[in-house]
């Protein structure tokens, strides 16, 4: 078995072979990658070859390539795997030996990389979210200037096309009327291009079930549903509910040490359009009233009047991550009428709880 560690940066990397304790640089190009392949496979005498990357932007198209040459790739997870970063000595030869040090011992803490298609999902829903940052800039813009020079604004003004006209028509002949026109027509323009992204999205997701299985949940718009989709990939890799909400970043951090335990709060590791969307599951759910008398809104409503309406969406968002996964591993559409077990409901707290709904 041959190991490589691999230092890799956007313009050139670092490669160690363990084998012959040589160092070489490459560039992060199609032309660079291809010659690095070659060094491999010109000094292996027919061993398998690893190598080891830690998690970059270019990483997907590093371990591609070398993979369609069938040699091994082991991302490396950095949250995990702090000997490089914490290290005293940060050059890209002693990270590159590091790694090629630990993965012959096989103590490399592996990262899981998404399949290509939740890749392209999660870029269009990110340029959707870039954009629509920029409407919401250029309103915030609009409704500052207008109340400066001393015009009548309502925040619903700009929301619709009625609105922004009629303000327009206000403006029109007032000093501050061309710049306004200036951002209306951006926001004319960046609001064309949502729409595109959408329909972009839409023709992607044509055909998923998994979404259609997320939509089934009252209250769980597409957006929701795309983000939900597009950050959880493989359900599969996810033993238990548990796990899943541990990724999402919606479970406490616990401390226990002798006799001390101590939980405080949630840790946020997963990604945080993920834990977005599970927020914004919990506000979609409580606008619905056909599940007002639903046991996880009754729970939603006596943690958020003794508790706060913080703690309440955040627990809520926890037990949503449970639904969604049984969801997800078992293909089958939501059900209200479906009650999940799970530890916090074999506390005295929620017995109390079901005392009080009784």
């Amino acid at each position: 078995m041959k190991y490589v560690g691999v230092d890799l940066h956007k313009n050139q990397f670092t490669a160690y072979d363990s084998s012959t304790g040589r160092y070489r640089n490459y560039g992060s190009n199609a032309i660079g990658i291809m010659s690095f392949i070659r060094d491999c496979k010109d000094t292996t005498t027919g061993e398998q070859i690893v190598v080891g990357v830690e998690s970059t932007g270019n990483t997907r198209y590093f371990k591609r390539l070398l993979e369609a040459e069938r040699i091994q790739v082991k991302v490396i997870n950095t949250m995990k795997f702090k000997v490089i970063t914490e290290s005293v000595k940060k050059t890209d030869k002693h990270d590159a030996s590091t790694i090629a040090e630990f993965l012959g011992k096989d103590m490399l803490p592996e990262a899981w990389l998404c399949s290509e298609y939740s890749e392209r999902l999660r870029r269009l829903l990110h340029v959707r979210k870039t954009l629509v940052k920029a409407i919401v800039t250029t309103k915030n813009q609009i409704h500052g200037m207008v109340t400066a020079y001393g015009y009548e604004d309502k925040k619903s003004s700009l929301q619709s096309k009625r609105g922004r006209h009629m303000i327009m028509n206000t403006l029109a002949s007032t000093e501050i009327g061309l710049v306004v026109q200036l951002l209306m027509d951006t926001i004319e323009s960046l609001s064309e291009n949502v729409k595109n992204i959408e329909k972009k999205i839409e023709e992607l997701v044509e055909g998923d079930t998994r979404i259609e299985l997320l939509m089934s949940i009252p209250g769980c718009g597409r957006i929701t549903a795309w983000t939900i989709r597009a950050y959880t990939d493989d359900m599969n890799r996810f033993k238990s509910a548990q796990q899943y909400a541990a990724y999402v970043g919606v479970v406490p951090y616990v401390h226990n040490s002798n006799t001390l335990i101590r939980h405080g709060r949630i840790t946020k590791h997963g990604p945080e359009p993920l834990r977005t969307a599970f927020v914004q599951l919990v506000m979609g759910i409580n606008r619905m009233r056909a599940l007002h008398n639903y046991r996880i809104m009754k729970r939603y409503r006596f943690i958020k009047e003794n508790k706060g309406s913080g703690k309440a969406i955040i627990a809520t968002a926890r037990k949503l991550t449970h639904i969604v996964w049984h969801i997800l591993t078992n293909n089958e559409p939501f059900n209200p009428d479906l009650q999940l077990r799970s530890s916090w409901e074999s506390n005295r707290h929620v017995q109390f709880e079901e005392k009080r709904f009784a």
